[in-house]
């Protein structure tokens, strides 16, 4: 056996400096290699083995390889051996410890003549990172060393300890000898030997960090939350209109049984632990325990704030302002990752029925009727409570569109349609917000946000409403639309349901189109197959592979090829099949010679902004292409899995994923992964929706003509101002009909436009390429940080730059997203500038899909500010500052002047004059303009809301927001238009323009809004302010975050705002 010598490092940055320094007297060195592995230690509860000197080790290893060790030690007597010491080792194929232990390894055969191996658990589980590098050989005689720097860390109850050691081991005699070595480390970094094995010093760890636990626990640093149900309902606290689950300091089972006492008055239960949360800023470690069969409550004054809330409405709650206590949240993330609750059915839509059979002399509540306490507003402003979640808010909007896909009234493709944007928009949601909470996690903030959650009760209220939420999808996309496809022709199937035919058919299909363009990589850190680097939201697969014969098991990664459709369709073209099960069913090809013995599906998802230092780029262009390549292998803040991957190779995906520079320590977890039941990134059915069925979708929409086709577009304006509306109002038959004509008409002499999203090919674009080519002057701002459209905007500028178009790219720190355009034409009375100011984007796809408005005008006004915007916007690299004189321009004027409107709404109800706010917006977030709303509110104004998505504004809450009513419209186009109106005393004011009424929108990026002052416009403007706000299907947000669907009157007409504004009658509208 090879000599070792191993020597304790006190300190894990004097190990980081002995890995990055030479080695000693002269030693040379190939480079560092990484390993990691984790050990776990099997005994029986009363350590029978260790009693006969036995141990039982089984060890994870990152290349693929698991080994079973037995070892006995040797006994001794008068200098005699009584019994020598014997080793037991071997590879075994299991990937679960319990299954090795019953295998028929030879180790595992020794095992079973010691012991039951039922009786065995883990005892002792430690994980080594290790970086090792081995000498290089020298001259004669010259010795060879295999030098290892361990971080050994062990974990109990939530908690973590680590040690730090150096391992030389001699591979081949020579000088320097072992001692010598061994001595030149003690000298030069005062390292001590090592007297006992690493698994003494993780067994003295354990002990320390289970005493610190008891000790914490008894000193109130460990608590135990209870989950108690019965008949579909929680036990929750009521205490002053925050709902918590019962906690008390202390525990295991004891602790747990003496919450159940002092709640309910007696502590028989039926318990389980589910889990535990590990502690954070705002609470301690948490032991969550699950109680059934729990007698009703006795104690009278306990017994006064004990209510039973459904579970779904407890769900669906969770981080509403009645529901944000930190532990409560932890608690219920616990349980939403343990899946031990059979009632977890996810949230619903509407509130579910109460059970039938509640718990004997239970008071039974719903979420509504929690009473909020009125939040107090420090003076200047609306302080912390009275803000709802943005980030709970925009989940609450994936709610509201996946009650489209459930409604069996809308067609079903759309239905399908809706399902796939909701995983599309969950995608972005954890690429961007989650990731931005777990920076925040990571860099150390502890602090609450605006509406009163930490970045870490954030992400626990997130996880619980996604899961609810994706299992709401899951069961409507298995029990309701898929028979409906099927009803009508449209089959979706796995492969165990095809017939051999069929499979026939797939496996021709894999062998032709699939096969050539595969490429299977080893899922293991072994030299030569680096763990791949696997892309954001790529769909793939983790395969079991087993060698020939009774050989090992490796993992094995492969990337389901970008140019696959998702849905592979069968010769009847009405029959799909998920392209992933014709790859599991036809792995064998990959993998001549071995057995694939399982095969499970898996995605990625990371973060997406990018990290541009604008201020010092030499180029901005150069510099955000190479960002924007960058984004696919972001930091993992999310890993998806089929609910049949096991245990073994879920934890080597997360152990690997934390290995990447880019995932900071400490930020990925178990609670980042979530189980598919059934398909993964139910995004890909687009592909089904796009299938043509006319009959199973929306009617076609031809958008109307607002101008007709026999008069110009300038002559037109020149009469009045054209306001339209997307796409009720054709798109290319007003504004793209405007570039056209500018191109083409001899007088134009200049065009100027910015660019945000102007998608694959444009209309517009082609417009400005044909006005240079004319010798037009052509300027254009193209935004090239629009999220996930930067490379795509980059070839757009280049294009246009090609061409001898002047393109600015951005300003710096800030987005352009205003929308518009100014066209100089020279006419007989001299210049005049057309102008269009526009909510949406020059995108003419999304301008069938989206709602949007536009108002294209030659007022002399306008169109000098846009004369001036344009030059700011060509001339400096920060943003504009002019005093326009109509238009209202953000991040300079636009927040300030916002505020001024509402407050002068409020001055107007108190001198008892016409006060009224409505607005119509994509989303409300900007604390100063929910303070002044409140004002306003409380100063007599009315003030309604049409807030399409996010909303942290809690309307309806006494003495807060009692005159403030929001509502939520949400259909067959996506609501993306934004008007304000304020009554003024009688002297109205509307205004249309990009900007939302969020801090994004004010306060970091160009906007522009625009007063629309035509009466015809004004007209219109107003009734789709009142058609929007009397929808009779709109969603109706109430004071603790959530939303209820507004119901028709019997016999009273239930069309929604968008099937009204579709209807011939909507054309005056």
């Amino acid at each position: 056996m090879p000599a070792e010598w191993r020597g304790d490092v006190p300190a894990l940055d004097l190990l980081n400096r002995i890995v990055g320094e030479a080695l000693p007297l002269g030693l040379r060195s190939g480079p560092v290699e990484p390993f990691f592995q984790r050990d776990v230690y099997f005994d029986s509860a009363d350590w029978a083995l260790r009693r006969r000197g036995v141990t039982c080790r089984f060890r994870f290893r990152v290349d693929d390889r698991r080994t079973l060790t037995v070892r006995t030690v040797g006994r001794w007597e008068g200098g005699a051996p009584l019994a020598l010491p014997q080793t037991f080792e071997a590879e075994v194929p299991e990937l679960e410890a319990a299954s090795a232990l019953t295998g028929i390894s030879e180790p595992a055969r020794r095992l079973r003549a010691l012991i039951e191996p039922s009786l065995l658990v883990p005892r002792i589980q430690f994980e080594t990172e290790r970086r090792s590098r081995r000498t290089r050989p020298g001259w004669i005689r010259r010795a060879r060393y295999d030098v290892a720097y361990d971080v050994v860390t062990v974990r109990s109850h939530g908690l973590a300890r680590t040690f730090q050691e150096l391992k030389l081991r001699q591979l081949a005699a020579g000088r320097p000898g072992l001692d010598a070595v061994a001595a030149a480390f003690q000298e030069r970094y005062a390292l001590r030997p090592l007297l006992v094995g690493k698994v003494d010093r993780a067994e003295r760890l354990l002990r320390e960090i289970e005493s610190d636990a008891l000790t914490s626990a008894a000193r109130g640093g460990r608590e135990v939350a209870v989950i108690v149900v019965e008949a579909g309902c929680v036990a929750v606290l009521m205490d002053e209109g925050s709902l918590t689950l019962p906690v008390r300091g202390g525990s295991g089972e004891e602790a747990c049984r003496d919450v159940l006492r002092v709640h309910f008055g007696s502590a028989d239960a039926q318990v389980r632990v589910l889990g535990t949360a590990p502690g954070s800023s705002t609470r301690p470690v948490l032991e969550v325990w699950l109680a059934r069969r729990v007698a009703a409550a006795r104690d009278a004054d306990e017994g006064a704030r004990l209510h039973w809330l459904p579970l779904g409405e407890l769900l669906a709650g969770a981080g509403a302002p009645t529901l944000r206590d930190p532990r409560t949240l932890a608690a219920l993330g616990v349980a939403a990752r343990a899946k031990a609750l059979s009632e977890w059915t996810g949230s619903a839509p509407t509130p579910p029925a109460m059970p039938q059979e509640p718990p004997a002399g239970a008071r039974r509540i719903r979420l509504s009727d929690v009473t909020l306490r009125t939040p107090v507003a420090p003076a200047g402003h609306a302080g912390a409570e009275p803000f709802l979640s943005g980030d709970l808010s925009l989940v609450e909007f994936n709610s509201r569109v996946l009650a489209l896909a459930e409604d069996p009234a809308v067609p079903l493709l759309a239905r399908v349609r809706f399902l796939s944007i909701v995983s599309a928009n969950l995608d972005e949601f954890f690429m961007v917000r989650v990731a931005a909470l777990k920076r925040t996690v990571a860099g150390g903030a502890a602090t609450s946000g605006e509406e009163g959650l930490s970045a870490d009760e954030q992400l626990d209220a997130i996880a619980i409403r996604v899961r609810a939420l994706t299992e709401r999808q899951v069961r409507c996309f298995r029990e309701s639309c898929l028979p409906a496809l099927a009803a009508h022709g449209v089959r979706v199937l796995r492969w165990a349901e095809l017939a051999e035919p069929q499979r026939e058919a797939l496996r021709r299909y894999f062998v032709e189109q699939l096969f050539p363009i595969m490429t299977p990589q080893a899922l293991t850190r072994a030299p030569g197959h680096p763990f791949p680097l696997i892309p954001n939201l790529q769909l793939s697969l983790a395969a079991v592979v087993r060698d020939a014969g009774a050989g090992p098991i490796h993992f094995a990664y492969l990337k389901v090829p970008d140019a696959a459709p998702r849905f592979v369709a069968l010769p009847d073209g009405e029959t799909f099949v998920p392209v992933e099960d014709v790859i599991r069913a036809n792995l064998s090809l990959l993998y001549p010679g071995r057995v694939v013995e399982q095969a499970h599906g898996f995605r990625v998802t990371r973060g997406a902004d990018l990290e541009l230092d604008e201020h010092h780029a030499a180029s901005l262009l150069q510099v955000i292409e190479e960002e924007a390549r960058r984004r696919p292998y972001g930091a993992v803040v999310r890993v998806e899995v089929e609910q049949e991957m096991p245990l073994a190779v879920r934890e080597l995906l997360l152990r690997e994923l934390l290995f990447e520079d880019a995932t900071p320590v400490g930020s990925l977890g178990s609670g980042d992964l979530y189980e598919a039941v059934g398909l993964l990134g139910l995004g890909a059915l687009r592909e089904i929706a796009r299938l043509p069925k006319p009959d199973l979708d929306y009617p076609p929409w031809r958008g109307r003509v607002p101008i007709a086709p026999a008069q110009s577009v300038f002559a037109a304006l020149a009469e009045r101002d054209v306001l339209v509306h997307h796409p009720y109002d054709s798109f290319e038959a007003s504004v793209e009909r405007l570039f056209v004509e500018a191109a083409d008409d001899p007088h134009v002499v200049a065009i100027k436009l910015t660019l945000y999203r102007a998608g694959g090919h444009s209309g517009i674009v082609d417009a400005l390429l044909r006005a240079a080519a004319h010798g037009k002057e052509v300027f254009v701002f193209v935004e090239l940080k629009a999220r996930f459209d930067e490379e795509r905007n980059i070839d757009w500028a280049r294009k246009l730059e090609q061409a001898g178009i002047r393109v600015v790219y951005g300003l710096v720190e800030l987005k352009t997203h205003a929308k518009t355009a100014l066209v100089v034409r020279r006419e007989q009375g001299g210049i005049r500038r057309y102008v269009h100011i526009g909510t949406g984007n020059y995108n003419a796809v999304t301008a069938t899909l989206y709602t949007d408005l536009g108002l294209l005008s030659a007022d002399e006004a306008l169109g000098a500010d846009l004369n001036d915007l344009f030059n700011e916007l060509s001339g400096s690299s920060q943003p504009p500052r002019t005093a326009f004189r109509q238009i209202l321009v953000s991040p300079t004027y636009l927040l300030q002047r916002v505020i001024e409107l509402v407050d002068r709404e409020a001055a107007h109800a108190r001198a008892g004059g016409s006060a009224r706010i409505r607005a119509k917006l994509n989303g409300l977030a900007d604390p100063d303009v929910i303070a002044a709303l409140y004002r306003a509110s409380q100063a007599g104004v009315d003030v309604d809301l049409s807030v399409r998505g996010v909303c942290t504004l809690r309307p309806g809450v006494p003495g807060l927001s009692a005159r403030i009513r929001v509502v939520s419209i949400v259909g067959r186009f996506l609501e993306h238009a934004r008007i304000y109106h304020f009554a003024n005393g009688g002297d109205a004011e509307y205004y249309i323009g990009s900007a939302d009424w969020r801090p994004r929108n004010l306060r970091r990026r160009v906007e522009v809004v625009a007063p629309v002052r035509d009466p015809a416009c004004r007209r219109r403007l107003d009734a789709v302010l009142e058609a929007e706000l009397a929808d009779p299907t709109a969603w109706e947000l109430d004071p603790d975050g959530g939303y209820h669907r507004r119901t028709p009157a019997p016999g009273a007409d239930g069309r929604s705002s968008q099937e009204r504004l579709l209807s011939p009658a909507g054309a005056t509208v």
